[in-house]
């Protein structure tokens, strides 16, 4: 018996993720995933037109909408790359009507991530600053690299992004800080340093430091620097298109669509690392 793939829809379609969502699925034609609709911002003036001839795929049938109600019968699961207000409110709906959603939207406020925390009680939901598997597999190197050496180096976290990203640090970064801090036992906000301007004294120990450059069409590059006297050692990873991130989202898609539970799942779940 053949089995029936499960209906997607894409928030933030017209956007850089969602124009990559759309192309790599009907690029690699999933089966055992359909898109369903493809939701972009209200008033945008191409709503009624073919998804996949706006972002210049051809005809594939989709019509672009502004309303997330208008498609409340014809999609199990969201995937999400808008802004955190926008997110929340999709989030309230897929709540409401017993839907999975796959967030990747970053720069949320602590309000915003109790909230989220709040739904997945009632659905399930993966989130995660960065979906490539390569940042992921940094993560879990770090969480064994970190208690080795965090105590003697100087840790610095470097992002690079395009000029239109709106949020800095990174929420990547924000992980990588986050992730670090809760490797060493500490208190993370309190270690976080993400200005040394008018700043008059030498760098404290156990702090992480934050840089963020915003220059160009930069898909994204991270940098983890520890650095002590006489050596230095630097993890990176760099995207050079969004394909990582596409994959990555659906993968997690994928996976979430498989899970009976309920609950708040991120990158490490999805790739069991």
């Amino acid at each position: 018996m053949q089995i029936q793939p499960f209906k997607i829809a894409i928030s933030g379609a017209l956007g850089k993720m969602g124009k990559n969502l759309i192309k790599e699925l009907y690029t690699n034609h999933y089966k055992d995933i359909s898109l369903s609709a493809a939701i972009v911002k209200k008033g945008n003036n191409l709503v009624k037109k073919d998804i996949g001839k706006a972002i210049g795929i051809g005809k594939i049938g989709i019509s672009i909408t502004d309303s997330i109600k208008s498609k409340e019968n014809n999609f199990d699961l969201l995937i999400d790359f808008t802004n955190p207000n926008n997110t929340i409110k999709n989030l309230n709906f897929c709540a409401l009507n017993n839907k999975k959603i796959v967030i990747g939207t970053t720069g949320f406020s602590e309000a915003h991530i109790k909230i989220i925390k709040t739904f997945s009680k009632s659905i399930g939901i993966v989130i995660s600053p960065n979906y490539s598997i390569g940042i992921n597999i940094i993560l879990n190197l770090l969480k064994k690299t970190t208690p080795i050496i965090g105590e003697k180096f100087d840790i610095e976290i470097v992002d690079i992004h395009h000029r239109e990203k709106k949020d800095a640090p990174s929420g990547t970064s924000i992980e990588i800080g986050k992730v670090i801090s809760k490797s060493m036992n500490w208190n993370f906000h309190e270690k976080a340093i993400y200005s040394r301007n008018n700043r008059t004294e030498k760098r404290k120990n156990n702090e992480i430091g934050f840089s963020s450059i915003r220059a160009g069409d930069i898909v994204g590059e991270h940098k983890v620097i520890f650095a002590n006297s006489g050596e230095q050692i630097e993890i990176t990873h760099k995207a050079t298109n969004r394909l990582p991130f596409s994959k990555g989202a659906i993968q997690a898609a994928q996976w979430l669509m498989l899970q009976k539970k309920t609950g708040l799942f991120n990158m490490s779940n999805v790739l069991n690392i």
